[in-house]
């Protein structure tokens, strides 16, 4: 009886009363394609022509087999997804991501109260942090232990007492703690608000506060921006800030559904502050932050699992930003001389829209007279040179004349 062997490479016919224990050479592993390579498992050749492959020769010797390999199983596909149950009969309902008018809608508002995120320092900030502290404390030991030179004026606004000797420092130092404004023609302090025009009378304005007399400069804190970043999981939004050595105990980051206010002060003297209006919306409670010497990260877990297009809400338009009023701890160093500001009261009264504007006009009438005279100027320009190139020609017509009258009053050659 003849029979067809199904082994692999093999494909030979044979005769059942004569298959031997080697009559059949074939493969016993399976097909390899990789890099455009073909070849068998079991044996080490490869070619890249399919059919050099398709006769490659076994490897091993054996019986022939008349039963045909299985095909590999394959998953059912179907097309009515109402039929799939699961084992226990009950139905499975996928609810997929929302929509984006859906999001929208639930979006909380911008208005809510924040709360302050929980802080995780790494331990090697507060080692850095322990370092600089002992440092800023010796370099202000040493600014102390200067020796004032005689005749400095005290630092404080409003004070115009000089440094005699140490006796000066019992004295009581009357002084403003607010800072100079200037508006509408008026000039006051901030923080008592005696208004006056003239400038002199506000120079002399006597102080509001006592207190003790400062011979050295204070060193403020410097609002600055910060490189950030953001990248994000599954599950959360991981904004980074760049802040090198921030401190602890003076950085204050809130958050509510949509917004993440950050004040961070670094590097001792160093303040940002900023909001982010962002794109999506976080859950608050399972958001914390993490300081390490180098920057800040907040991480902020997504309310839901969709992905965020940006950081930020592409519709939010900021605000301008108010100006600050400077408080004791954040003031900057109002030492007003009378040479700084220009003591002109006119300058000041007659600053008004329409002055502004009879002003700009006086200009405009002031540049088209300089046009008319520059035409005219120019005009003048052509016309001389236009009276000079025809004297040159009458020259030299002129001149052509008397040399042909000359040449006739000489007598012929023989």
């Amino acid at each position: 009886m003849t029979l067809l062997c199904y082994n692999k490479g093999c494909g030979e016919k044979y005769e059942a009363d004569q298959n031997k224990a080697d009559s059949c050479l074939f493969h016993p592993g399976v097909p390899i394609f990789h890099d455009a390579l073909k070849g068998w498992s079991c044996c080490r050749k490869r070619t890249t022509d399919f059919s050099e492959f398709l006769s490659i020769k076994g490897c091993t010797r054996g019986r022939h087999s008349d039963v045909q390999p299985q095909e590999p199983l394959r998953p059912e596909v179907t097309s009515d997804k109402g039929e799939i149950k699961h084992a226990n009969d009950r139905e499975i309902i996928y609810q997929g991501p929302k929509s984006a008018e859906t999001l929208q809608r639930e979006r909380p508002s911008s208005e809510e109260p924040k709360t302050k995120l929980p802080q995780k320092v790494s331990a090697s900030l507060a080692q850095v942090l322990e370092k600089l502290e002992i440092n800023d404390r010796a370099d202000k030991e040493q600014k102390e232990s200067q020796t004032v030179m005689q005749g400095t004026r005290c630092k404080n606004s409003g004070c115009k007492t000089t440094f005699d000797g140490p006796e000066t420092d019992l004295e009581v130092c009357t002084h403003h703690p607010g800072g100079p404004v200037f508006h509408e023609g008026y000039k006051y302090w901030s923080c008592c608000c005696i208004r006056t025009i003239d400038f002199n009378a506000f120079l002399d304005q006597k102080g509001c506060t006592t207190g003790k007399h400062r011979w050295i400069p204070k060193q403020d804190k410097k609002k600055v921006a910060c490189r950030h970043d953001w990248h994000q999981t599954e599950d959360n939004v991981v904004v980074t800030i760049y802040a090198k050595n921030a401190n602890p105990e003076f950085t204050c980051i809130e958050a509510n559904g949509t917004v993440l206010s950050c004040q961070i002060q670094f590097e001792s003297n160093k303040l940002f502050k900023r909001d982010f209006h962002l794109w999506g919306v976080m859950d608050v409670k399972q958001s914390s932050v993490n300081m390490v010497p180098t920057k800040v990260e907040v991480f902020l877990r997504k309310a839901d699992q969709v992905s965020w297009g940006k950081l930020e809400d592409p519709n939010h338009k900021p605000e301008p930003e108010p100006e600050e009023n400077f408080t004791e701890t954040q003031q900057p160093d109002w030492d007003i001389a009378d040479d700084d500001i220009s003591d002109s009261d006119e300058e000041w009264a007659y600053d008004t829209p329409e002055n502004k504007q009879l002003l700009k006009d006086k200009e405009e009438q002031k540049k088209k007279a300089e046009e008319v005279q520059r035409k005219e100027v120019e005009e003048e320009m052509k016309r001389a040179t236009e009276e000079r190139r025809k004297a040159e020609e009458e020259a030299e017509e002129q001149r052509r004349k008397e040399e042909a009258e000359g040449y006739e009053d000489i007598p012929d050659l023989e």
